[in-house]
This record gives structure tokens, C-alpha cells and sequence, in this order.
């Protein structure tokens, strides 16, 4: 049972300049949605993050703000935040499928984004996983968007190795008969 497992979580990554993040929530179950709002801030505080927030309508949309915003803000991070809980039809599986693969998109083409996307069998399992003080989704979907800031800040500082070669290396090109030509 889950309830009674426990688990490592990092601690929070420290910034020597200011972290900006955006909250986007599909808050289709509002008390859900703002227990997890509650939670992500309060992570973010305690990074000395701050906070914007966008409301769009459902889960499915989420990705697509993000996406938005990554492109034509000024944001080093995103919380994703939404619920989704089973229903009678299969709508459920695409709307969960389809909001994680969207973030996941992002995520591969280095978006910082921490996915607090509920994806639950019933509203008792959301209320557990959302209250800051119990499972605290929200918080934990913070946490790891600055754990990728803090990652992308450290690595975009980096000046070797990324595919240049120093100046008078030799390298091997095809058809050239001598084997070597200066880069």
C-alpha cells in the first residue's frame, strides 16, 4: 500500500539568482486544484522562487500553455497542475495519456516542467495526493521543475565538449585520400 511506503526526496536546490515560475492549471475539481496550487507555491517560496499563474480548461490544455509560454515568456520553469479522475468512458486514458506525453514533448526539448497532473481512480485518492499536508503533489511537482532549472542553470554554463573542436584538431572526413584535414 502506498500509504505505508516511504521515500527519499531531494532537497530543495538553491539559485544564486532568481527563479521565475508559471503555475498552469486546469482546475476542473477546484478544491483539488487549489490544494495543489497551495502546495507548488509553498515549495516555490521555500526555494525563493516566484510565482505566476494561468488557468486554462482542462488537462489536454496544459502542455499547449506551457508550450506558449516556454516560447514567447520569460519563465525558467512551469508546474504543471490538474486532476483527472476515472470516469465511465475512455476519455480518462486519452485525457492522462495525452497531457503527460504533451509534457513530456517539452520536457525532451529541455522545457523545465514539474508534471502535477493527478491522474487517480477516485476523488478520495486526489484529496489524499493534493493536500500539502499529506502527499503534497502540488509541492512535489514544484520541486522537481527547480530540480530542472537548477540542472539546465549548471549545464548551460558548461563550454566544452558540446561539439566544437579546438583550432588546428584534425578530423577524418570521407573520401579525403590523406585521412586528416585541419578543422
Amino acid at each position: 500500500m502506498a500509504g505505508t511506503e516511504t521515500h527519499y526526496t531531494l532537497p530543495l536546490p538553491s539559485f544564486d539568482r532568481p527563479v521565475r515560475l508559471l503555475i498552469v492549471v486546469a482546475p476542473y475539481y477546484r478544491d483539488i486544484a487549489d490544494n495543489m496550487i497551495a502546495g507548488a507555491r509553498a515549495t516555490a517560496a521555500e526555494a525563493g522562487a516566484s510565482v505566476d499563474l494561468v488557468e486554462v480548461p482542462g488537462a489536454l490544455e496544459i502542455p499547449t500553455a506551457i508550450g506558449m509560454a516556454a516560447r514567447m515568456a520569460d519563465y525558467d520553469g512551469f508546474v504543471a497542475i490538474g486532476c483527472v479522475i476515472r470516469g465511465e468512458t475512455t476519455h480518462y486514458d486519452t485525457v492522462c495519456n495525452d497531457s503527460s506525453r504533451g509534457i513530456t514533448l517539452l520536457g525532451l526539448q529541455g522545457v523545465c516542467i514539474g508534471n502535477g497532473i493527478l491522474t487517480v481512480e477516485n476523488r478520495q485518492q486526489a484529496e489524499v495526493r493534493a493536500d500539502p499536508a499529506d502527499q503534497n503533489k502540488g509541492g512535489g511537482a514544484a520541486a522537481a521543475a527547480l530540480h530542472l532549472v537548477a540542472l539546465s542553470r549548471k549545464w548551460a554554463t558548461r563550454t566544452k565538449g558540446i561539439g566544437f573542436r579546438p583550432q588546428g584538431e584534425s578530423i577524418r572526413l570521407a573520401g579525403d585520400p590523406e585521412g586528416t584535414t585541419q578543422a
